[in-house]
């Protein structure tokens, strides 16, 4: 027997859901409860009043460059309020928001930036030498505003102070906006190729915020807190679902697990959306004061992973009553299974599809498979604008995971009892430090080094969570160079979270007869006698501003 994750359950006659901007989602919120807090960065409380009227002065002021409905505008922000303000203002002109990460710097940074065909691009003043460093390579970029104090550095790009267009008009501006039209550009993780954006309208954007508000424990005018960055599709979710309301959310610039509860305490937060590792790290930390006092006030906390004995000590040691890993998404459908909040489901699924969906499990040749069996998960949605439009410029991209009127997530699972269950994922991707890593981006990176001829970047032994990273190289013949200088090498020119933990100079690497690299038996292979250790080395990398 064949089965569907949509057909598993009895489901009610199905009622489309409100059609919705980011524009009018901000504006409802702003004119029932101006005064309500709406965020809190780093324990500093924003009003919806004052988010909307910042953002409608500086969509006055950013007009006056020639931003217009449908153009992109890349932001490269640290967690700040104007991270929001700046999004809502772009939303605002109908133009589209494109949040790069903060990590990213080189050929990662440049390629992102050119793909959009930003004229305008904002960012933190600190990073501002990393668009110096690729401006050659950004020819469409006619000005970038800069955020905070910064020395005078020469630029081929003009560039201006944010401040001189914060504006003073705070009057709201016309709707410009459909709920079918463009909000935003996210960049996929680029697993197999160069990153895509995923096309997202305002309307997906608004739908991922009420699947994502359904399922979280928090009454109207509560606080959900959460430390993921806002140029992620999770944190933006948790932003976007508070909205509907006038709750609020609060965000921490920089996760601390010695901070953790005295934030948690301060912001009152009912619920909290977690990266994986943090679970691990706050369940094992001593005991603090601010722990015990705030036992059993933080209801609810979620995220992916979370392993069965780490549940438990947050049920036990902290008294929350919702320990949810119980759902699966990807940027092209942020959130796409869960549980309802009084329902306790087998400990190692991926919840049941939300209403907005339909789900299938399929073999290679597109047939669903029976109950229980692995294959490919694919979806679809039940209406319209509630997933990605597609990849931002790349037709055949999109023709190749939207196929038979499925879209392919290139993710494996089973389906049991009407629950999924994650099982594998593509065949290179990479996850570390909470973040999606493109290989190939990664081994464009090393080939830019003089001294590489080939390389290979993989993850080592079973993937099964978090990865660590192994760079597998070819020297050019007659190059001297030791593991210790490729790695401090890489941690100048990649993401902090991308540098490879383990090298190996190998002679020649593995390929089938058409010359493909066989990066299965790269993994399968793991850490060899002959590979370099960055750790045992003594050599750490952290985040760099």
């Amino acid at each position: 027997m064949t089965l569907s994750l949509e057909a598993a359950r009895p489901k009610p006659a199905f009622a489309a859901g409100q059609r919705d901007t980011v524009v009018e989602l901000l504006g409802r919120a702003a004119a029932r409860t101006p005064d309500r807090t709406f965020a809190i960065i780093d324990g500093t409380p924003f009003t919806y009043r004052q988010v909307d009227e910042a953002s409608n002065a500086m969509a006055r002021e950013i007009a006056t460059l020639g931003v217009h409905k449908g153009e992109c505008v890349v932001t490269l922000f640290d967690t700040t309020i104007d991270s929001l303000i700046c999004w809502f203002a772009i939303n605002k002109l109908g133009a589209i928001w494109v949040p790069v990460n903060t990590a990213y710097r080189g050929e990662f940074l440049r390629g992102q930036v050119h793909d959009t065909g930003a004229k305008l691009v904002m960012c933190e003043a600190h990073y501002l030498e990393r668009f110096m460093q690729i401006a050659e390579g950004l020819p469409q970029v006619q000005l970038i505003l800069t955020r905070g104090s910064q020395a005078a550095i020469a630029s081929i790009i003009p560039v201006k102070p944010l401040d001189s267009f914060r504006g003073t008009n705070s009057a709201p501006l016309p709707l410009v906006v459909q709920p079918a039209d463009l909000a935003a550009l996210l960049y996929t993780s680029g697993t197999t190729g160069p990153s895509k954006g995923c096309m997202i309208t305002h309307n997906y954007f608004a739908a991922v915020g009420r699947i994502n508000r359904r399922h979280t424990l928090l009454d109207e005018g509560e606080t959900l807190w959460t430390c993921l960055p806002l140029f992620h599709a999770a944190a933006l979710c948790g932003v976007l679902s508070v909205m509907g309301d006038g709750s609020c959310v609060a965000v921490s610039s920089q996760f601390s697990v010695r901070r953790f509860w005295d934030e948690i305490e301060q912001s009152g937060a009912v619920s909290a959306m977690l990266m994986a590792s943090i679970f691990a790290l706050v369940a094992q930390a001593p005991d603090c004061e601010a722990a015990k006092r705030y036992r059993g006030r933080l209801k609810m906390v979620f995220g992916v992973p979370i392993s069965p004995e780490v549940r438990k000590i947050w049920h036990e040691r902290f008294g929350a009553q919702i320990v949810s890993s119980w759902s699966y998404g990807q940027t092209e459908g942020i959130r796409m299974t869960a549980v309802p909040l009084d329902e306790t489901p087998p400990e190692l699924c991926a919840g049941r599809v939300v209403d907005e969906y339909e789900m299938m499990i399929f073999d290679d040749h597109d047939q669903p498979v029976p109950e229980g069996t692995v294959g490919q998960i694919v979806f679809r949605p039940r209406e319209a604008n509630v997933m990605f439009e597609g990849y931002w410029k790349r037709p055949d991209a999109t023709a190749a995971v939207w196929k038979n009127l499925w879209m392919h997530t290139g993710d494996l699972g089973k389906i049991v009892d009407g629950y999924l269950y994650f099982a594998d994922r593509a065949k290179d991707y990479l996850r570390s430090r909470g973040e999606n890593i493109s290989s190939f981006e990664v081994e464009r990176t090393f080939q830019a080094h003089h001294a590489v001829a080939e390389v290979a970047v993989h993850a080592v032994g079973a993937q099964t969570g978090e990865d660590e990273i192994k760079v597998t190289v070819v020297l050019r013949d007659d190059v001297l160079m030791t593991e210790e200088e490729l790695c401090l090498w890489s941690i100048d020119n990649l993401p902090h979270f991308a540098v490879p933990r383990y090298v190996e100079f190998r002679a020649a690497l593995p390929k089938n007869p058409t010359g493909r690299v066989l990066k299965y038996q790269l993994r399968d292979e793991s850490v060899t006698p002959t590979t370099w250790d960055r750790e045992a080395a003594g050599i750490q990398v952290r985040r760099r501003k």
